[in-house]
């Protein structure tokens, strides 16, 4: 049986969308890397054989023949001198002294040299490739054969170049490519979750305002309910009390419409789906009219009103301070004791005052949360009030009098005009 929330199930996608955007962004920068890591080797590559180049074809334009070999121009020529390192060799054509740079850039075998310079003179094509020094240090070698005037090739020029630097060049690069790409998966992870989170989040707390309407109207109505049918079972077993129980029962009724509207109103405040009328309300009044609307069930309700206007919707305000009155003249009382109920109207602020057992002021906040209860009641009237407060730009307050009771401050902002 799967007993995971709509709202839990939701969150699972979360992470699954973000597996999956990290995975698809993974591939993608592996592959990016990759071709990056590539492209810098066959760089690498590309310089060396350009060096290489540099010193064969200026060498072989140095070289003298006329039946001997001169070396006269080479030994003058800055490329004598420095790296990539160079020799002259006969290649199994008519010998002659070879010539080697004074350049000593990396241990070479003679016999190494001879042979690359044999297999350039004989093929008469370019030899080139990786090769490994005398001290093991793995080099790149160009042989390129030398022609005289009818073209016969009469000798080879052998250039080596180290690739260590470049090497090392790119393992740094290698290295830093592989650094770069963990750290932007990670962080295109961790913005994935943001964004996937962004994208669920109004769907994540439409289900879980769904789920709390849900488990609030369970709650609220199963006293109410179990009552109403206790006062049915009553009235068919003894028909005699009937005209007893069924003004109990449309009470008890009356009181089930009223969670129900409440339970509605806060949906659809949560959801942001209820859309206030603003208008320019005369609080007194508004009170007044309330009071005087209220069936008050035996309680003792006066009021106290000086002449103030605010800015709201009506029948949300009517709404909060009829749950106000409710909760005083339900709760505000001492067991089999009449309610005393007063309420002051001035400066944009209702005050409902009571004469009960008063309200546990560490626990005044949990009173306007879901479930809580100052004195058996579901205090989701109260919870009402307070989001009709903020939904205004007022407030709700709630503190015990001297003289014991509990007060509620209901304030809203008075209107300009």
């Amino acid at each position: 049986m799967n007993t995971h929330s709509s709202a839990d199930r939701l969150r699972r996608l979360r992470w699954t969308l973000t597996v999956l955007f990290t995975v698809m962004n993974t591939l993608g920068l592996v592959v990016f890397a990759w071709l990056l890591i590539n492209e810098d080797g066959d760089q690498g590559d590309e310089r060396i054989d350009a060096a290489l180049t540099q010193v064969t074809s200026s060498v072989s334009r140095l070289v003298e023949y006329d039946g001997t070999v001169g070396f006269g121009l080479v030994n003058t020529d800055v490329l004598n001198d420095r790296c990539p390192q160079f020799a002259i060799l006969s290649g199994g054509a008519p010998a002659f002294q070879p010539h080697f740079s004074r350049a000593n850039c990396v241990p070479m075998s003679a016999q190494l040299l001879n042979g690359l310079a044999t297999e350039a003179v004989k093929s008469g094509k370019l030899v080139q490739g990786h090769q490994k020094a005398s001290d093991g240090a793995m080099v790149k070698v160009r042989a390129e054969p030398l022609r005289d005037g009818d073209g016969k090739t009469f000798a080879a020029v052998v250039a080596v170049q180290s690739t260590e630097t470049e090497d090392a060049a790119h393992t740094r690069f290698t290295l830093l490519v592989i650094g770069g790409t963990v750290l932007l998966v990670a962080i295109l992870g961790f913005a994935g979750h943001l964004l996937s989170g962004r994208s669920i989040r109004p769907a994540a707390a439409a289900l879980q305002q769904q789920e709390v309407l849900l488990a609030e109207t369970a709650h609220d109505l199963r006293t109410p309910v179990a009552a109403l049918r206790a006062l049915a079972e009553t009235a068919m077993a003894n028909p005699a009390q009937s005209a007893e129980l069924l003004p109990r029962t449309v009470r008890l009724a009356a009181r089930m419409g009223g969670i129900i509207d409440d339970l509605l109103v806060r949906a659809r405040l949560a959801a942001g789906v209820e859309q206030l009328s603003i208008q320019p309300i005369w609080l007194d009044q508004l009170v007044v009219g309330i009071v005087e609307d209220t069936a008050t069930d035996g309680a003792e309700v006066t009021v106290t009103a000086a002449p103030t206007k605010v800015d709201a919707d009506p029948a949300l305000l009517q709404r909060a301070i009829g749950n106000l009155l409710d909760n005083a003249m339900r709760y505000g009382r001492h067991p089999g004791a009449k309610a005393f109920v007063h309420l002051t109207v001035a400066g944009g602020t209702v005050t409902v005052a009571d004469h009960g057992p008063g309200i546990d002021t560490t626990m005044a906040g949990d009173a306007f949360d879901r479930f809580a209860s100052t004195g058996g009641s579901s205090g989701l009237g109260l919870s009402i009030v307070r989001w009709v407060a903020q939904a205004h730009g007022g407030t709700l307050a709630v503190y015990n009098a001297d003289e014991g009771g509990a007060i509620f401050e209901l304030r809203f902002p008075v209107s300009p005009n």
